[in-house]
């Protein structure tokens, strides 16, 4: 939050189960000005520390009133759209508890209504807002679970029961929010919901939600309030690793990361690595608090939630689709939004087990290939090729043209340039000595490979290191020092051994001196000076590489 003093400008609508938490937030942040209720009693029960915050019954008499210019609503789900668009319509910001509403369409309509009004419209989706689930999020973007297979959800408890909404609708959407963006923010292609309805007829009282996404991971969502004990566990399994957030154990137990948990035994059967698993270190913080701050600073600088109408939206959309699957006795259903919402990514050609995260940019005419994943921050060329099982980090930019064959991990602080062949299984690292025990994220090294270069067949790029323009490595090769422009190096540790044209010739040079030599392909000279070489083209070359 900012340092300026808050002023008390907000309304809270709806103050009974859910929004008294919200009222004793809001107010212990200075910013709770209203408590508008349509009961009586629960009024009444605001009063120590309440004393100077208004109480009444009437929506109107808030909306009308200019010293309020943000509304909190924890009303009933099917209230929502009325009392947000309400709101809107009065000039004021809007938080809006899950789910932003019951129906895609009026979702819709309070997002662009929002939108062209210019005001702020939030959605309580308060796990975001949990410093463990921020913490989860960066171990994803920071490469450390790889590639994601699976992630499951458990929500149970014995009660609170309902009789006006399910509990898909009532307890699913804080996991469902996550799971989406743990996903890159894309919604699913398949969705199958089972229920059952135990207490009351039409009302299911536990739900498992099976989620399937374009690039392979699959998820699951249990739900129940008819569990004898209480159970709130997120898992998210990946190739490299594994991360459970138990939001029922002590602070220092929530989120435990496994690192390692299977080896490869003869290169093709997989071995469970049982050891023990790490704590994550999190700040302790309040995640409601957080989420009430977050409004606030959002309406104050006039920025964008992190859980905004259109995530509200993306997640209204999987319940909808999950209660139609419910509906029709756990049929699946398909969800496609229109061809105008569809993702850009759909520019490139990319196959469907990839998994390319939200904000990733990619050139047109790009090709990523099966079992791939491209993290959210990802800059990558056009007319490129990402072969099978490619991994590509966040702090990655990769030029035009360049290929990168089979199993090749691109880590953070790696530089491409254009034209860069990367040959199958070779290998970036980015930190210099690592060890297991020792954290060093923040000693990465930059590695820079030049245009044109050639990296063969299972070498290793050690970080720190600037490969030059067209120089060629050796498959095999160990490479812990800079290469020259156009060297041939190979070998453990890398040296060099001669000289490549751009064409991907060896050279009649010396490795020292001066020379002279002429590419037979391109007819292009090259000239040897005092160790450095340089390349003349011809005027019949065709060959645009520097």
């Amino acid at each position: 939050m900012s340092e300026t003093k808050q002023v008390s400008d907000l309304a809270l609508v709806g103050a009974g189960y859910w929004g008294k938490n919200l009222a004793r937030n809001f107010n212990d942040l200075g910013a709770l000005h209203t408590i508008c209720d349509s009961n009586p009693e629960i009024l009444e029960t605001y009063q120590e520390g309440y004393e100077s915050v208004s109480k009444v019954s009437d929506y109107d008499w808030v909306l009308s009133q200019s010293e309020i210019s943000k509304v909190a609503i924890a009303a009933p789900a099917a209230l929502h759209y009325r009392l947000a668009m309400a709101a809107l319509s009065a000039g004021k910001d809007v938080y809006v508890e899950k789910p932003i509403c019951l129906d895609r369409d009026e979702a819709v309509r309070l997002k662009d209504f929002a939108s062209e009004q210019g005001r702020i419209l939030m959605v309580g989706h308060l796990l975001h807002y949990h410093p463990c689930i921020a913490a989860l999020k960066q171990l994803i973007r920071d490469g450390s679970l790889g590639k994601l297979h699976y992630i499951t959800s458990n929500r149970l408890n014995l009660g609170k029961f309902r009789r006006e909404e399910n509990a898909l609708w009532s307890f699913a959407p804080h996991d469902i929010s996550v799971i989406l963006a743990l996903a890159g923010n894309a919604l699913p292609v398949e969705i199958a919901c089972h229920g059952g309805n135990c207490l009351s007829d039409h009302v299911a009282d536990t739900t498992l939600t099976a989620l399937k996404f374009a690039g392979g991971l699959k998820a699951h969502v249990y739900v129940s309030w008819l569990n004898p004990f209480k159970e709130q566990k997120l898992t998210v399994v990946g190739s490299d690793g594994m991360v459970v957030f138990d939001d029922t154990k002590p602070w220092p137990e929530k989120l435990m990361l496994f690192e390692r948990y299977l080896t490869w035994e003869q290169g093709h059967i997989p071995t469970p690595n049982r050891k023990g698993a790490r704590a994550i270190e999190v700040e302790i913080k309040e995640p409601l608090s957080e989420e009430c701050a977050h409004f606030l600073e959002c309406c104050q600088k006039r920025t964008k939630p992190l859980t905004d109408a259109e995530e509200g939206l993306r997640v209204l959309e999987v319940l909808q689709s999950a209660q139609n699957s419910l509906d029709a006795d756990s049929g699946k259903v398909a969800l496609n939004r229109p061809a105008e919402q569809r993702s850009a990514k759909q520019e490139v050609d990319v196959h469907s087990s990839a998994m390319v995260d939200e904000g990733a940019r990619i050139g047109k005419e790009t090709r990523v290939w099966h079992f791939t994943h491209v993290c959210g921050k990802a800059v990558i060329g056009a007319h490129c090729s990402l072969g099978q099982n490619v991994f590509v980090g966040n702090k990655v930019s990769i030029g035009n043209r360049v290929k990168i064959q089979n199993n090749v991990s691109v880590y953070d602080n790696v530089t491409i340039e254009d034209d860069v062949f990367c040959g199958p299984s070779m290998v970036f690292t980015n930190v210099y000595n690592p060890r297991s025990a020792v954290s060093r994220k923040s000693e990465y090294r930059d590695t820079l490979v030049k245009k044109g270069a050639t990296l063969g067949a299972n070498c290793t790029i050690v970080c720190g290191v600037t490969i030059g323009e067209n120089a060629f490595v050796g498959a095999g090769a160990v490479v812990n020092k800079d290469v020259p422009d156009f060297a041939l190096v190979v070998g453990v540790p890398a040296r060099q051994v001669g000289w490549m044209s751009a064409y991907g010739e060896q050279l009649d040079l010396p490795l020292e001196g001066s020379g002279e030599a002429v590419c037979p392909h391109t007819q292009d000279k090259y000239l040897l000076t005092d160790g450095a070489l340089s390349r003349m083209p011809s005027t019949n070359s065709t060959d645009q590489s520097s």
